[in-house]
């Protein structure tokens, strides 16, 4: 009996040390940190876009010679660019945007195309040549 006894008055001191409330790290979850959504659109830009810009490169050893130039005014774009064309003549492409009409472009051409005569000599019979030898390949064993 006494082993009863003992094993009731333990389940009883047991239940009795029980806390009333759950401790601390049972309560309240941790506040949460979460950055906010991510935006995928651009700020409106406070006035409609405004630029004029130009380049020019001339190269006399190469004879290269390219330029632009243009100029832009919220929906209204306008501009002209230069090529050097291999035969000599500039190519001069003069173009507008002006909002739904999209890109409108007028090509001109500034010179004549010039093709010189060349001479590339008289090329040398390839009859009559016996053919190369390689000689016979030898098998590596590596």
């Amino acid at each position: 009996m006494s082993l009863k006894v003992v094993l009731l008055s333990a389940l009883v001191a047991t239940a009795l040390a029980r806390p009333d409330s759950p401790p601390a790290s049972y309560g309240a979850p941790a506040p949460s940190y979460r950055a906010p959504a991510p935006s995928y659109h651009a700020p409106s830009p406070d006035s409609p876009p405004r630029y004029d810009f130009n380049y020019a490169v001339k190269d006399d050893y190469s004879g290269n010679n390219y330029n632009a130039q243009e100029t832009r005014d919220g929906y209204n774009t306008q501009g002209t660019y230069y090529v050097q064309l291999p035969d000599g003549r500039i190519q001069k492409v003069t173009y507008y945007v002006d909002g739904d009409s999209g890109y409108v472009a007028e090509v001109t051409y500034e010179g004549e195309a010039q093709y010189p005569a060349q001479s590339y000599g008289k090329p040398a019979p390839s009859y009559g040549k016996p053919a190369p030898s390689y000689g016979t390949p030898v098998p590596s064993y590596q």
